[in-house]
């Protein structure tokens, strides 16, 4: 088996959105080809509730799927469409806008909000496909202990353990937490764009020390082998998925394929035609 290496290196900026939300933007529309098909990444981590309470008010989506996955904290949430819910801790929600939808998400206040949102973009054949939501609980989620790290599967499988299957772009998606002065050697599909995003903890892989919040992208091969640093643990979540190699035209919450999808979205918005079905289903 060969070791992929690691080719780039992205680390989180502090910023502010939705209605005054602090948190970590990792990814955005600059590293789209690199981490095809993975879009926005953005990651929070407070005990401050008034960084987050404030949330995200009403806002629409189109043309993706948004997954949010909760380590801790709670994300009250509801649409134009009549649904509302909450995800909890070790809880995830795959929700996808697919022709559009209006939604808001609305953080409640915790001793620790700790968790991210990644943007996972659909192919061009499924763009305006009917708006779906998947909710993940922790009774769907297995657990697979290899060696010195512990392997949640959101998504996707690990070897012979399979978690959901997403419904368009076969994403895996694990929470790994990996024990103090140990590196963890995980099998990856080689045919798959692989990137880990560390979320609690500097990790060292290849020698070379990478801090906490960073996006962590490897090249071809089997296995990834990422280390803690010395006398401290590591959580960090793993993605992986097919490249899907198309055009993208972004613009703030919708993601098409050209310039002209985006402007008639946005026309659609202002006319109010924007909403093309009535009710969203559930997984």
């Amino acid at each position: 088996m060969s070791v992929r290496e690691v080719i780039k290196t992205v680390r989180g900026r502090a910023t502010v959105d939705g209605a005054g939300v602090h948190l970590v933007r990792v990814l955005n529309n600059e590293t789209v080809e690199d981490f095809d098909p993975f879009l926005m990444l953005d990651s929070f981590d407070s005990k401050n509730p008034p960084d987050y309470t404030e949330g995200f008010p009403m806002h629409p989506h189109r043309g993706i799927e948004t997954i949010t996955y909760l380590i801790d904290g709670e994300i009250e949430h509801q649409d134009s469409l009549g649904n509302k819910g909450s995800i909890k801790s070790g809880e995830s929600q795959w929700m996808t806008a697919g022709s559009g939808i209006m939604h808001q998400e609305m953080p409640q206040a915790a001793e620790l909000m700790l968790g991210l949102q990644i943007w996972l973009n659909l192919p061009q054949k499924d763009k305006m496909t009917n708006p779906v939501y998947f909710d993940i609980k922790q009774s769907m989620i297995p657990q697979v202990k290899e060696g010195p790290a512990t392997i949640k599967i959101i998504s996707g499988s690990y070897k012979d353990t399979q978690g959901v299957t997403p419904a368009f772009v076969k994403a895996s998606l694990y929470d790994v937490a990996l024990e103090p002065d140990s590196v963890a050697e995980l099998q990856t599909k080689p045919d798959e764009n692989v990137f880990i995003f560390l979320i609690v903890g500097d990790a060292v892989i290849g020698g070379k020390t990478i801090k906490e919040k960073s996006a962590v992208l490897f090249g071809p091969g089997d296995t990834i082998k990422p280390g803690t640093a010395p006398g401290k643990a590591l959580r960090f979540i793993y993605f992986s998925g097919p490249k899907l190699k198309e055009p993208v035209a972004w613009g703030g919450p919708i993601v098409m394929n050209t310039k002209k999808e985006l402007e008639e979205t946005f026309q659609e918005l202002r006319q109010g035609t924007f909403i093309k079905h009535s009710g969203s289903q559930r997984h």
